[in-house]
């Protein structure tokens, strides 16, 4: 009866986030495509989007904050410089970097005059090193649709036009996009692919556009589309100085303003590979975790949650199957349990050419990114909370 009872426990934990995945899967899609110049042409004239004198393309500032990005800065600065169909201007802000960075930027720069290098001012208190730079950025910017960058994403030709269409379309303030996420090391692997997970199987994305409400603010750091008028609104990343996970606090700003964001699918628009090795990996997870998973009052919610739908099923399984005694229905509420929390990852896998290895190993992957979680708690509780790029985690003041 026991097993029984933990099996019905499971049963709901991972027969939830299933349900909801296949109603985000039709919700969460590519940005619209167009006909370059007459699309754009009818949107600048119905939104008021800025457009370059004699063009029919829209103008945005592309804003990319570096540190220490001497691998990948010059792909994504050259890949944004062969978009299409818009006009813009790239503004890459040198934090402090101690590599060729600025070198590579200033190089590129000579050959190109729409990229500017820009050097960060003084790292205020209180200010985390990003938040600071794309504040920064903001100031510099030229023209009023803003995309934030990071320096490791790579964007296909017509990522940017239409990410803006998307802006437009949805009637949001922000739109974020989730690019196609790379893969090394086996540490890669097993955790890197968890990110679309949580959002398609335990975001409403149909509750996102309907509700303004904080709690629904959800988006990639990786990639943000914003207008000044909106980023200004909102107080632009001032409002989130402190925090290391613009990706959830951006949009919940936003919402808090009274404004509306929205998320799409650019898998087939931009790739980004976000970490090198596995301690890239864990510390860089663990540097968002105290305002996401493991924030406090939501740690223990998400481990009961976790564990029960995507780890007790595979530990239950021996369990009915060593019984000989067990009723067939246990045995057949365990495995439809397990079926249920793999669906999502089977159909994830396919959609988002994410590595096998990560859907083989699901309950080895839930548990290690959980224990990133509790590793974050403890770092905070013992004074030492996790930082990034050399800099510790910055305290707001109170």
């Amino acid at each position: 009866m026991t097993l029984l009872v933990l099996s019905c426990i499971a049963l709901n934990c991972a027969a939830i986030p299933a349900l909801l995945y296949l109603w985000n899967s039709f919700l969460f899609r590519e940005p619209p495509h167009f006909e370059a110049a007459r699309g754009f042409a009818s949107a600048a004239r119905r939104t008021g989007c800025e457009a370059a004198s004699g063009s029919n393309a829209p103008a945005l500032s592309v804003l990319i904050p570096a540190r220490n990005e001497e691998l990948g800065i010059e792909a994504c600065v050259r890949s944004v410089l062969a978009s299409q169909h818009v006009i813009l201007e790239v503004i890459v802000l040198d934090d402090a970097s101690t590599d060729r960075t600025a070198e590579i930027v200033r190089a590129i720069a000579a050959e190109d005059p729409r990229v500017r290098l820009e050097t960060a001012p003084p790292l205020p208190d209180g200010w985390c090193g990003k938040q600071h730079a794309c504040f920064a950025l903001s100031k510099l910017a030229r023209y009023d649709t803003f995309t934030f960058l990071d320096a490791d994403v790579r964007l296909g030709p017509e990522a940017l036009a239409r990410m803006v269409l998307f802006l437009r379309a949805s009637g949001a303030d922000l739109v974020s996009g989730f690019p196609r996420q790379e893969t090394g090391t086996l540490l890669e692997k097993l955790l890197i692919p968890l990110i679309n997970w949580l959002l398609l199987c335990f975001l409403p994305v149909w509750g996102m556009r309907h509700f303004r409400w904080s709690a629904f603010g959800a988006g990639c750091g990786q990639w943000f589309t914003t207008t000044r008028a909106a980023y200004a609104k909102v107080g632009g990343h001032a409002a989130i100085k402190s925090s290391l996970h613009d990706g959830l606090k951006l949009p919940r700003a936003y919402r808090k303003a009274g404004l509306w964001t929205d998320v799409c699918d650019a898998t087939n628009l931009a790739t980004c590979r976000m970490y090198r090795s596995a301690s890239g990996v864990w510390f860089g997870l663990a540097k968002n975790a105290r305002e996401g998973m493991a924030a406090t009052g939501q740690i223990g919610f998400w481990t009961v949650v976790l564990v029960c739908g995507q780890v007790l099923p595979y530990v239950l399984l021996p369990l009915v199957l060593s019984d000989p005694e067990m009723a067939l229905t246990t045995v057949y509420v365990v495995l439809f349990t397990q079926w249920l929390s793999l669906s999502p990852r089977a159909l994830m896998h396919k959609r988002f050419g994410l590595p096998l290895l990560g859907l083989f190993f699901h309950p080895v992957a839930v548990v290690l990114l959980l224990a990133v979680q509790w590793h974050a708690i403890f770092r905070a509780v013992i004074g030492t909370p996790v930082g990034w790029k050399g800099r510790e985690a910055p305290r707001a003041k109170s």
